[in-house]
């Protein structure tokens, strides 16, 4: 009979002699370094870490752990909050080094490693003048974003993240190493825009660009918290004209204690409207104009910004580490009464890191069938991100508390659907709420290319 640590012993002598990257263990220098994920509050010891250098690293991973049947998880950009990249005891197929950018700004296509984040794709996108829509933090990784569905800035414009993939290299649990498009492998293309992590290892993503930067005109207005009501209804009825080249974000947030910021605020909570412009700066500054009519804002700015400053004003708020708690939501309408539910519960947000708000759908989402990829959410006007963050353990179930009674006030308003990307792991009927009608068809994938499970740690599906 074989047990778990004969297993992972012959796990680790064959892939001491077939890999190229490191092969860590508990103990060795960097171990503690490599299981580091974004969220702090995960703190699980992977058996063995392999950290790959191309796709025959990945493929001998797979390979040998379904010979030996050590648990698998698979790490890229490490910045899940539900921390599947790591598993306790078991083997973490580690993506991290494989982060190459190369753009093709001919044919307008990033090919992007798994290991990536989303700072890279945008720094070799904007020397030639390109984007895609891609998030709103550059610590992102670009894989589990795209896999998840993937929204930010651009997506009224442009779409998803999923939406502008175009090909993906996939290593299946069989150990072969496949290209997925709408021409090879199309139903396991189908599954990888928006469908989660748990059909193989992509290893290589190909995303369509736009043109796009390197400036864009984007809007900022903080309002004091006790304005919130007001600013939100703004909101709302702003973005039901607006046009697809907005991208509008409501937060709430602490004010951040440094300029231009007035000093008697810092770390007050603060409503914000984030907005920018997918297009010509100058027609931005004009559309966007309206975000700064009424009220007595603490700080308001609108400018022309490099789009890569855009992608990364976010970092600072979110950094790695700190203990994160997130839930989620989306609404087709934002009624009188959801703006002052939430207005009630956020009003007591804990939390240094924490945020909390709505992100515009609309647009080219909304325009692509909702059957047409793995992610649904095609009939959504908002999408709810509920980011509890703080520093210390004894902070912890006060934050969760709050996420979770916010959530739970929110509930009567949402569609049941959920963004993948923002679970944080212990949602009851996550998957079904993920994926909606298309659930029994990325089963009928789950079944076709990993009918032995190997890759369970990433999803709901099952086998």
């Amino acid at each position: 009979m074989t047990t778990p640590s004969t297993a992972l012993g012959a796990t680790a002598e064959q892939l001491s002699a077939r890999l190229r990257g490191a092969l860590l263990r508990p103990g060795d220098s960097d171990y503690d370094n490599a299981r580091a994920l974004f969220n702090g509050m995960i703190d699980r010891r992977p058996a063995l870490i392999a950290r790959c250098t191309g796709a025959a690293d990945v493929i001998s991973c797979v390979q040998v752990a379904r010979g030996t049947g050590v648990p698998v998880s698979v790490k890229a950009g490490g910045h899940g909050v539900a921390g599947k990249a790591l598993c306790d005891d078991g083997l973490v197929i580690d993506l991290s080094a494989m982060n190459a950018v190369t753009v093709d700004p001919d044919a307008r296509v990033a090919h992007v490693q798994a290991g990536a984040e989303l700072g890279d794709l945008d720094h070799e996108a904007q020397a030639f003048g390109l984007a895609t829509p891609a998030g709103i933090h550059s610590r992102t990784g670009v894989a589990g974003l795209a896999l998840g569905g993937g929204t930010g800035h651009l997506s009224r414009a442009f779409g998803t993240t999923a939406d502008n993939l175009v090909a993906a290299d996939v290593v299946t649990a069989d150990g072969r190493l496949i290209h997925a498009s709408e021409q090879s492998h199309p139903e396991l293309f189908w599954a990888l825009r928006g469908g989660g992590g748990n059909f193989g290892v992509v290893t290589r993503f190909a995303f369509r660009l736009h043109p796009l930067g390197p400036n864009v005109a984007a809007a900022q207005v903080y309002h004091p918290f006790e304005d919130a009501e007001r600013v939100l209804r703004q909101y709302r009825d702003f973005m039901r004209s607006a046009p697809d080249e907005i991208g509008c974000g409501c937060l709430v947030l602490r004010v951040p204690p440094a300029d231009p910021f007035p000093a008697a605020r810092h770390g007050q909570l603060t409503v914000v409207l984030l907005a920018t412009y997918a297009g010509d700066p100058e027609a931005g500054q004009r559309a966007l104009q309206p975000l700064f009519e009424g009220g007595e804002p603490i700080f308001a700015d609108l400018s022309t910004i490099p789009f890569t400053a855009l992608q990364s004003a976010f970092d600072e708020g979110f950094p790695d580490g700190a203990r994160y708690y997130w839930k989620a939501h989306y609404l087709r309408e934002l009624p009188d009464d959801a703006i002052a539910a939430f207005i009630d519960k956020v009003a007591t947000m804990p939390g240094d890191y924490s945020a909390c708000g709505f992100e515009t759908m609309g647009g080219a989402v909304n325009r692509v069938a909702s059957d047409a990829t793995a992610f649904p959410h095609r009939d959504a006007a908002f999408n709810v991100g509920i980011f509890g963050g703080w520093s210390r353990p004894d902070e912890d179930a006060t934050g969760i508390a709050w996420a979770r009674d916010l959530h739970a006030a929110l509930t009567p308003y949402a569609t049941g659907g959920v963004y993948v990307n923002y679970l944080q792991g212990d949602d009851e009927d996550a998957t079904t709420g993920a994926y909606g009608d298309n659930f029994e068809r990325l089963r009928r994938v789950k079944q076709t290319y990993d009918p032995e499970g190997l890759f369970d740690a990433h999803e709901g599906l099952g086998r």
